[in-house]
């Protein structure tokens, strides 16, 4: 099996699932235009989104693999901070430091990639929290006035407003793969499955509220990965591919079951009736 196919398919899939909130947000911008205009609006404004979102990865990939940015910005013994202290606090004494190795070089140099991998990371969590926190607070988003617009202002607001609502599917891209053709085709053939098959999905994952809390969950785990590898401690993505493969089998064997029960009680109010 090709070592690209599986972080392809993972981010795919997260991708998709990442959209769905997208797919909402562009169908209520849309849905402001006259009716026989609003399914070319939903399409360019999907379209306009993937350019958005390509680009907003190139730029974040570039600074996250450019030499430039793995100079040192500031040292944490420059701050007076204990570096080999904590560490060994963490690890128990298993892992001792010493100065002048790699792994104390690692973490006591502070680079502009581990800074953007530790906000990149702390993004993730706090959306994915936040998002979840709304779930269990049953906010719904609410459309303004029913105001008419023009066709150009709604694709204006979709490609600014994407900038924002990408950046958690942007940053899971560059966390969960390494090769930026990997992470551009997944986002590519993500589109291309919301542009086919927009409303089903939506629907889908309406219907099954458990997948976009999992989807979430996913994203809490991607970020803290991400602030410990900022951090010097680095980890095997097979682990999380695994982690996301266990999940999602069982969350599908549990909507199965689900799905024999709910026909299993309509059977049983029919004969009843």
């Amino acid at each position: 099996m090709p070592e690209f196919l599986i972080p392809l398919l993972a981010l795919t899939a997260m991708e998709i699932v990442l959209g769905i909130d997208n797919i909402v947000f562009i169908a209520i911008l849309t849905g402001r235009l006259p009716a026989a205009k609003q399914p070319i609006g939903r399409n360019l404004g999907l379209i306009i989104a993937l350019i958005t979102r390509v680009a907003l990865l190139c730029v974040l990939y570039w600074i996250n693999n450019a030499d430039v940015f793995d100079g040192a910005i500031f040292k944490l013994d420059s701050l007076h901070i204990d570096v080999i202290g904590i560490s060994n606090a963490l690890s128990n004494g298993e892992h001792a430091l010493e100065i002048g190795s790699v792994a104390f070089a690692e973490i006591n140099n502070i680079t502009a990639k581990d800074l953007i991998m530790l906000l990149g990371g702390a993004f993730l969590i706090g959306k994915s929290v936040h998002e979840i926190h709304e779930k269990f607070n049953d906010s719904a988003i609410k459309q303004e006035g029913d105001k008419e617009v023009t066709f150009g202002s709604v694709l204006f607001q979709v490609a600014i407003l994407d900038i924002v609502f990408s950046l958690d599917s942007v940053i899971t891209a560059v966390g969960m793969a390494r090769q930026l053709w990997v992470m551009i085709a997944a986002m590519v053939i993500a589109m291309i499955v919301m542009l086919i098959f927009a409303k089903r999905i939506a629907d889908f994952i309406e219907s099954h509220p458990t997948l976009k809390m999992l989807a979430l969950s996913f994203l809490i785990l991607i970020g803290v990965m991400l602030i410990a590898e900022s951090m010097g401690t680095h980890f095997n993505k097979g682990y999380i591919y695994f982690a996301m493969a266990f999940s999602l089998g069982v969350e599908f064997l549990n909507l199965r079951l689900h799905n024999k029960k709910k026909a299993k009680l309509a059977r049983a109010a029919e004969n009843v009736d």
